[in-house]
C-alpha cells in the first residue's frame, strides 16, 4: 500500500514498501561520497590539488581564506563539517621544510580559522593536527597541510564506526561561504 504525504499528496516511502523485512532503520545516502569508500582515501592525481587550488575562483577552489604565504580551504572530505585545511602555496611535504613566514601564517591562518568557526558555528573544541607522509595518514602527502576539525559535544555517533558513514547536515560551499563571510578582512 502506498501512503500519501498529508501535505504534498506525493508519495510517501518507507521500508515497508520494499521487499525484506522492514527494519525501521532509517537510510542516510552520500552518494557523492562513493569515490572516497571504493578508493580507501583520496584519489591519486596526476597533479597536486594543493598547488591548482589557488589558481581557481575561491567558490571554485573551495577557498575561505588566503594569505602572502598560506590559503584556507575546506577539506573535500571532511570528518566534521567546518573542516578546514591550511596550506602553504609553496610544495613541500614536510613541516620541517616550511620557512620561518609559512610557518607564522599556517599558526595565525589557524588562529583565526578557529575563532571564525567558533563564532559561526558554536563548536565546543577543536582537533587540530598535520599528518606528514602516506604512512602516517596523510592523503596529499606531498603537500604539507594543517588540519582544522571542528567538534561538538554530540558530534559522534556509530554511523563512522560500524557504517563507515559520516553525517554531515551542510554542504561544503555553503560552509565556506559562511566562514568566508566571517572571516575578518
Amino acid at each position: 500500500m502506498t501512503r500519501r504525504d498529508p501535505v504534498e499528496g506525493g508519495p510517501v516511502e518507507s521500508s515497508d514498501d520494499f521487499g525484506g523485512v522492514p527494519d525501521g532503520m532509517q537510510r542516510l545516502w552520500t552518494p557523492h561520497r562513493m569515490v572516497y569508500i571504493e578508493s580507501g582515501q583520496e584519489p591519486e592525481r596526476a597533479h597536486c590539488p594543493f598547488c591548482a587550488q589557488p589558481g581557481m575562483n575561491d567558490d571554485e577552489g573551495l577557498i575561505v581564506a588566503r594569505g602572502e604565504h598560506a590559503f584556507v580551504l575546506m577539506n573535500l572530505y571532511p570528518y566534521n563539517t567546518g573542516h578546514l585545511l591550511v596550506c602553504p602555496y609553496r610544495h613541500i611535504g614536510t613541516y620541517d621544510l616550511a620557512t620561518s613566514q609559512e610557518i607564522l601564517e599556517i599558526g595565525t591562518l589557524t588562529q583565526t580559522a578557529m575563532r571564525v568557526i567558533t563564532e559561526v558555528m558554536r563548536v565546543d573544541g577543536f582537533n587540530i593536527g598535520m599528518n606528514q607522509g602516506r604512512l602516517a595518514g596523510a592523503g596529499i602527502p606531498d603537500h604539507l597541510h594543517q588540519h582544522i576539525v571542528p567538534r561538538w559535544s554530540l558530534d559522534s555517533n556509530f554511523l563512522p564506526i560500524i557504517a563507515k558513514t559520516k553525517a554531515l547536515p551542510q554542504l561544503l560551499g555553503e560552509v565556506r561561504q559562511s566562514l568566508a563571510d566571517a572571516w575578518p578582512s
